[in-house]
This record gives structure tokens, sequence and C-alpha cells, in this order.
């Protein structure tokens, strides 16, 4: 699971400093998808941020599990995050050159168990492309794929490493209604069946059914909670 205690985070402003995130407390637990939402300029992507360890905050505690990464060295932070944190931008940011399938395998080496994990590795990036849809496309490059397809293999290779912790910024901004609905279901489907503990932001509320939790910050502070509507059947994994 992940969970956020008492962050917060600022941001030099000329001769003071703008507060981005004002002492919010929220948790993920495994299994779960819990929504992110508020106006622009709220402070959703910098939480998000502070949640993937790519920022420090001023204060507070980031527990991946039972490690603070807020405590952490920055090289000790990009370890974690490349084994225990899959990270979802708005944008698909595939390497141009890779195949979809080679778009997982580099990422399961970046997380570092090398050659022992290599034919497991391959079998999981495989059923991974399967479970998101693409298991006859893992021989084609970005370009040859659309964009929810884009977003979907962006998806598989956040899942890759088996990260405790998916962290998803917008997934649907570049995408049209029907295909935003299609990568939301997935996004709430994996998280199921991974036992992942998700945090989506998000702006479009047309979305909210496939969140089963939903906080809303205004000014970098939460100011609504919505519990989840079927929290054991979630908590729980089962289908």
């Amino acid at each position: 699971m992940i969970r956020l205690d008492d962050v917060t985070l600022t941001y030099p402003d000329g001769d003071s400093r703008t507060t981005a995130v004002d002492h919010v407390s929220l948790s993920a637990p495994d299994g779960v998808v819990t929504g992110i939402t508020g106006p622009s300029g709220s402070g959703k992507s910098s939480l998000l941020a502070v949640a993937a360890t790519l920022i420090r905050p001023d204060s507070g505690h980031v527990w991946i599990d039972d490690v603070d990464a807020a405590a952490l060295t920055r090289n000790e932070a990009t370890a974690l995050r490349r084994t225990e944190i899959g990270i979802v931008f708005q944008q698909s940011n595939l390497v141009p050159a890779l195949t979809a399938r080679e778009q997982l395998l580099v990422m399961a080496e970046l997380g570092g168990d090398g050659h022992r994990r290599r034919a497991a590795v391959r079998r999981r990036a495989d059923e991974l492309l399967d479970a998101v849809g693409l298991a006859e496309h893992g021989g084609k490059r970005p370009a040859q794929l659309s964009g929810g397809q884009r977003q979907r293999v962006a998806i598989a290779r956040a899942l890759v490493n088996e990260p405790s912790v998916l962290l998803v910024d917008e997934p649907t901004s570049a995408l049209d209604q029907e295909r935003g609905a299609a990568i939301m279901a997935l996004i709430a489907q994996l998280t199921h069946e991974q036992r992942t503990a998700t945090l989506l932001v998000t702006h479009d509320l047309g979305h909210r059914g496939t969140l089963d939790g939903l906080v809303t910050l205004v000014d970098g502070s939460i100011t609504d909670v919505a519990q989840p509507a079927v929290a054991p059947l979630m908590a729980t994994g089962a289908r």
C-alpha cells in the first residue's frame, strides 16, 4: 500500500514560497483505485510527484509498504521507484525506436534483476500485453499504434516489474470519451487483478464509476473524501 502522512510541499516564489501540497494525509490500500481530483492548480500533479519519489516533500512521510520514501537518498529513491512504483504519465512517453514488447523488456532490465529473471520477464511482458489487449501488436513501434494503444502499452510497462504502487496522471487527457473509458476500466481491472495500490489523478468525473474512492484537492488541501462504494469487494480483489 501507499500512505502519505501529513505531507507538505512548497516551491520558491520570489522572496517567499508557494504551498502546493498542504498537510495532506491519504492512503491507497492494495487492489484499490483511489482517484484524486480538483481544479487546475490545486496540487494534484505535485502530490503525485511526491508519491512517486520524484520530489522530496518539505515535511511529512511517504510510506511505500513499510519504507518511508521521503527519508531516502536520491539513489535509494530511484532504486525504490524502479522496483516498487509504476508510473503512467498523461502522454505515453514510449521510446519511438522500440516495439511495444521491447518497451516492457527495457523497463524490466532497469528493474535490476538481470539474467536470473530474463525468461520470466519475457513471459510477464507477453502476459501483460495480452492483458491490455495488445498480444498481436507486440512487434509494432509507437508510430504504428493508436493513441489508446500507446497508453495501454504505457500501462503494461508500468506494471512489468510487479510494483506494489501504481501512480497514474490524467491517463485519458489525450483520448476521446470512448477510448478514455476503456483505459479507465483497464486500469481498474489490472489494479484489482495485480493487487496494486493505485493513485489516479483525473479531472474527468465522467469516469468516477471506475474508481473505488475519490479525494478532492483544492489549493493543496483535501476538501472531500468519497469512500469506496464497494470497498470489501475491491479490497479482496474478488471479481
